[in-house]
């Protein structure tokens, strides 16, 4: 009963099978091969976005410290929400990328921002001058880390307002699939058209086994990417084994597949622990749960063997309820989900 995330489950079989029809024969290396220009316009195609320049790497982190490092100065402000993954997870890779970037972390419920504290935000960033740095970028999270999700007109409206103060907008997309169901709308809308500027495409928490893509719409946006990307590590000799579980996921909608996939799991595991007597710490909009249980209910889970995070940390342990997280992949078992119900209710 492993809810700890959707990265603790398994690659789905077409990513292996992908993987094991990329090993054969010698192909050039570095991504200069038909397997990476595949999985490029198979991305291009899922994003209508013809014009995009299309990057893989293997970890989410180097994704979003990369584009960072691409979008921002080293004296420049980004902004982003307080629970960003680049703020509480990265270990501090943005900023290093960056050479320096500061990141300036901004309050909103349910994990999202609102246009009132970005503007808010970028008119006490351009009051700052030299003592503050530049404000540089914006960066928003889909779906956020508390499981919600923007919709294709919050994202517009984010955008509308860094763009007027001339700062692009960077979406962290490591469950892209799972906001994109969950807002039943295309990747274009929620993207491309509603204003984002680059785009980190998960994967790997959506039955990849490790790899991840940098988009950027502007190709202007992407100029010197690639020395940055080399210079960092993240070129990959062996390129077309990232590329093939991207076309893998890309390929007939399966990406998007998956994500629905792990979405209805939330959906019947979140009604199943308010059932049970817990209650929902916000709207669950995505493949993860949080939610609030009695401490008994918690203790008897855990003696069961379930893993979940409690949220935020560690220090939630000893509180009544007990404050936690769940998070669901396309592949949790659905005995899982109803042991664990049970195991609350007692």
């Amino acid at each position: 009963m492993n809810f700890a995330s959707d990265n603790a489950w398994t690659a789905h079989p077409a990513v292996m099978e992908a993987l094991n029809d990329a090993n054969s024969g010698a192909v050039m290396g570095y991504g200069a091969d038909e397997v990476t220009a595949r999985a490029e316009a198979a991305l291009r195609e899922v994003l209508q976005a013809p014009d995009a320049v299309i990057r893989f790497v293997a970890t989410g982190t180097a994704a979003n410290a990369l584009v960072c490092a691409q979008l921002s100065p080293s004296f420049g402000r980004i902004y982003c929400h307080a629970d960003a993954h680049i703020e509480t997870s990265e270990c501090s890779a943005p900023e290093f990328f960056s050479g320096g970037a500061k990141l300036v972390t901004l309050q909103g419920e349910d994990g999202k921002i609102t246009p009132d504290t970005l503007a808010a935000a970028i008119r006490h960033g351009e009051g700052g001058g030299l003592n503050e740095g530049r404000n540089a970028m914006v960066s928003i999270t889909n779906a956020t880390e508390w499981g919600t999700t923007y919709s294709a007109a919050e994202v517009a409206a984010l955008a509308d307002l860094a763009h007027g103060a001339g700062l692009p907008l960077h979406m962290d997309g490591a469950r892209f699939a799972n906001a994109v169901a969950g807002q039943n709308c295309s990747a274009a809308d929620m993207t491309r058209r509603a204003g984002v500027d680059a785009l980190c495409f998960g994967g790997t928490k959506n039955g990849a086994m490790a790899a991840e893509a940098v988009v950027f719409f502007d190709p202007a946006h992407a100029e010197g990417f690639d020395y940055r990307r080399k210079q960092t590590g993240h070129v990959y000799s062996k390129q077309r084994f990232l590329a093939a579980q991207m076309l893998a996921l890309a390929s007939d909608g399966l990406w998007l597949e998956l994500g629905r996939a792990a979405n209805a799991k939330a959906e019947r595991l979140a009604e199943g622990i308010v059932s049970a007597g817990g209650a929902l710490l916000a709207p669950r909009q995505s493949n993860a749960v949080f939610a609030t249980i009695p401490a008994e209910a918690h203790q008897r889970a855990r003696a069961a063997g379930a893993i979940y995070h409690l949220w935020p940390d560690k220090s939630a342990e000893g509180l009544d309820p007990v404050p936690i997280r769940l998070v669901t992949a396309w592949d949790t078992p659905d005995a899982d989900i109803e042991a664990v119900i049970r195991l609350i209710a007692g």
